[in-house]
């Protein structure tokens, strides 16, 4: 949510940052002139009903028919009470379904345009030469087959295009690189947790996943549950409703995701690179406003520490203006090799959601001026199906065997994968 007073102080500035993101800057107008309505209407209820607690007092002290003609007006007192609380009401609904809609006021560093618009910031290692290697590099979905590692036909047939099973190795990849993350995050001081991934309503909309990405939520209708798409969404509901001291608290929550993939037909159809399910250990920050920008680069050295420790040539993107999601105003990506794809492709990403969320969800601190929402920030450590590709395809040797890192290699057991 955006702060109001701010919006009506420079709308200027939000009508911009709606341009920047390619949303509908009227809706910065719609939402002050609903506020209008609503601080109208709030005014006429107080009104009102500091008129209805003058005649009360009144009415207890008078006698005969002055009192007879004192309950009379305050029958019809109550009456205008009632309405103008219902008309209030009705003003701040209308004003907040609009502010609902409004992204969070973009960071002026953010560079602006499109998904292919992003900045490259730094390039962290150096693809290999296959070729000069004396072979060519096989496709993950190759790999997977050759260590039965991954099985998508049976995916397939189980539940559908873009799920699959991990089996073997494959199951015991996943459970070391989120073994290994895990251990990484508690000693960089983050509380481990296992959320629920059925979550009701108001969290999904308080973190912004029911705006631009409602598309990609499953819905349990019957039961009004959504199937979080990453446990950002339980981890920053949390504390709904709370005032938190001791800042900055960080969370790294472990768990499945789901994602609907819609509108991307025919994109990424083989292997797992972009899937329904798939499992995921997230980092989640509360921390003071002032220290967001902070927070934001110590996320982002926490998933190029780990991207390091598997040993993979990667980049780090700034992602441009109108590829951010609603809640955040700046936006990194950490972006692996793919060696048969010729190209980096996203693994990670964090984000600065400001005060953006804890609005929504009434997450405040206290300091010596009162009670202030917190920011809120966001970082992917490990999305494990994205990292095993990562990991098959780079280090892959000629015989089809794939050389561990040596972090994974405590909590794999081997240092080799090796066809079965």
């Amino acid at each position: 949510m955006i702060d109001l007073k701010a919006l009506r102080e420079n709308p200027d500035l939000f009508r911009s940052s709606q341009k920047l993101r390619g949303e509908d800057p009227l809706l910065i107008d719609q939402l002050i002139a609903a506020d209008d309505l609503r601080r109208t209407a709030i005014t006429e209820f107080e009104t009102l009903r500091a008129q209805q607690n003058t005649l009360s007092k009144s009415v207890g002290a008078a006698k005969g028919d002055e009192k007879a003609a004192l309950l009379e007006n305050s029958k019809k007192l109550s009456a205008d009470v009632k309405a103008a609380d219902a008309k209030r009401a009705q003003a701040e609904e209308a004003a907040h379904k609009i502010a609902l809609q409004i992204a969070n006021l973009i960071d002026p560093a953010a560079p602006v345009g499109g998904e292919a618009d992003f900045k490259v910031i730094e390039v962290i290692g150096k693809p290999r030469d296959f070729k000069a290697e004396g072979f060519a590099a096989k496709d993950h979905v190759e790999l997977g087959k050759i260590l039965k590692a991954i099985d998508t036909e049976r995916g397939a047939k189980v539940s559908g295009a873009r799920f699959y099973y991990l089996t073997g190795v494959g199951a015991l990849l996943e459970l070391a690189l989120v073994n290994y993350a895990i251990a990484s995050a508690v000693k960089a001081g983050f509380i481990p947790m296992i959320p629920p991934v059925l979550v009701k309503p108001h969290a999904m909309e308080g973190t912004g996943f029911l705006g631009q990405a409602a598309e990609n939520v499953f819905h349990l209708a019957e039961d009004d549950f959504y199937l979080v798409g990453t446990s950002e969404v339980p981890l920053a509901a949390y504390h709904m409703d709370e005032i938190l001291e001791n800042l900055p608290i960080r969370y790294a929550g472990y768990s499945p995701c789901f994602r609907r993939e819609a509108g991307t037909y025919g994109k990424d159809t083989r292997g797992i690179i972009r899937v329904h399910q798939f499992e995921k250990v997230e980092m989640f920050s509360f921390c003071k406003p002032e220290d967001a920008q902070a927070e934001h680069k110590k996320l982002l050295q926490w998933e190029k520490d780990f991207f390091d420790a598997m040993e993979l040539p990667y980049r780090v993107i700034d992602v441009a203006s109108g590829d951010l999601g609603a809640s955040a105003i700046r936006k990194f990506d950490i972006e692996a090799w793919i060696p048969t794809q010729d190209a980096y492709r996203e693994v990670t990403s964090t984000s600065n959601c400001t005060e953006f969320q804890s609005r929504r969800l009434n997450i405040r601190y206290r300091d010596e001026n009162g009670t202030k929402p917190v920011a809120t920030l966001n970082g992917t450590l490990v999305a494990v199906p994205r990292t095993i590709v990562a990991i098959l395809e780079n280090h892959q040797q000629k015989d089809g065997s794939v050389k561990v890192p040596k972090a994974l290699i405590p909590f794999l057991g081997m240092d080799t994968l090796v066809p079965a």
